[in-house]
């Protein structure tokens, strides 16, 4: 275990976006950030994507998924030895694997989650302890094993020095979202923190991009932006029964797929986009009635803060100013990766990394496996 004292740690991301690995240095004790350090970003190729694509949905020991841990591998351990040759004294990574599938409802079977890659053979080609697998103990223990970076956000409003409740929201593949406190004493602290999954954000505009066009994204948001937007779709939408339940709750990546695919389907293509960029943003104001007090701020990462018709959309239905959380001195596009070397010092030290206003389990859980290097 380690001691209460200051490490750099690194911490790697590959999120429902299935872009790439997102990796970053972090110096903290697991409670403060002391210092931001490097960050490093290696994207997925078209053929290292399709081979994730096809093993998502799937769970341990099912055809394509071994495949697909391989690949997700590879592509953690050549960003992180490069990061590795950029901040040496990290003693400690964070790795959270390629979700492929998370039930933790139980719908078609046992309460489980599925993240791709196993933490032993990173420790091994990196000679570095590596923490993985940050979400099982929390569904075995009632959870909903996400969303798991609620802590560290109350760790950056206080480093931001924020006095007052905000909110922190990440649009990846889905959203998702943390009501802060920074006047609490901690994280664990009642009334410190609410988090939840919003619903569908990036994931079902980049599937349609790519079914449609063959691209990646609507960069910019510039399709979405010359679009109209069908109300009345946004409204089938928000009928979902997902949206009546109590946070906190969570999403896998497609629970809202077919639904979507459905309701834009009669659409011309910028309507359409234009469209599942409200239906996002009507999703993150639908979860501010959940929040304990209204927010100051709500500061946005993820690469949904790139996509201008999103950002003009939660604007519009939002009280609180939306900021990008590059306004506080915050990368937007590492925020996450960061998140997990704080949590790999959270879970080294002994400290919680989920609990009930964050999850929903029953009480603090410290989540994650610990690998160490044979002979470390």
């Amino acid at each position: 275990m380690l001691k209460a004292e200051p490490v750099w740690a690194l911490g790697a991301m590959s999120g429902t976006s299935l872009d790439g690995v997102d990796a970053a240095a972090l110096l903290t004790d697991g409670v403060t950030i002391l210092d931001f350090g490097p960050t490093a970003y290696r994207p997925y190729s078209r053929a290292e994507r399709a081979v994730i694509e096809a093993a998502l949905g799937l769970w341990p020991g099912e055809e394509g998924v071994e495949t697909a841990a391989e690949v997700v591998e590879t592509a953690h351990a050549e960003v992180l030895s490069d990061l590795l040759a950029t901040c040496p004294e990290a003693v400690l990574i964070g790795f959270h694997g390629q979700t492929l599938a998370h039930d933790p409802q139980g719908t078609a079977g046992p309460r489980r989650t599925h993240q791709a890659g196993d933490g032993d053979v990173l420790a091994e080609v990196l000679g570095r302890d590596v923490v993985w697998d940050f979400r099982s103990s929390d569904v075995e223990l009632g959870g909903q094993g996400a969303p798991l970076v609620p802590f560290f956000h109350f760790a950056c409003a206080q480093w931001a020095g924020l006095d007052e409740p905000a909110g922190f929201l990440n649009l990846g593949g889905v959203g998702n979202v943390t009501w802060v406190d920074p006047r609490a004493a901690g994280p664990e602290a009642p009334g410190a923190v609410l988090a939840f999954d919003t619903g569908p954000a990036n994931a079902p505009i980049d599937d349609y991009m790519r079914a449609a066009f063959g691209l990646q994204n609507d960069a910019g948001g510039a399709l979405a932006l010359s679009g109209r937007v069908d109300q009345e779709a946004v409204t089938r939408f928000l009928a979902h029964p997902f949206f009546l339940r109590m946070p906190p709750k969570s999403l896998d990546r497609n629970d809202f797929h077919e639904i979507l695919q459905g309701i834009v389907a009669p659409l011309e293509d910028a309507d359409a986009l234009a469209t599942l960029c409200a239906c996002a943003a009507a999703a993150v104001a639908r979860g501010f009635e959940h929040f304990p007090t209204a927010p100051a701020a709500l500061f946005v990462a993820g690469g949904g803060r790139h996509n201008h018709a999103l950002m003009n959309e939660l604007g519009a239905l939002l009280a609180c100013p939306v900021t990008p959380v590059e306004d506080l001195g915050l990368d937007g596009d590492m925020l996450e990766a960061q998140a997990f070397a704080y949590l790999a010092v959270r879970v080294a030290r002994g400290l919680p990394t989920t609990g009930p206003s964050t999850t929903g389990v029953a009480a603090l859980v410290g989540g994650g496996r610990v690998s160490v290097p044979q002979g470390g």
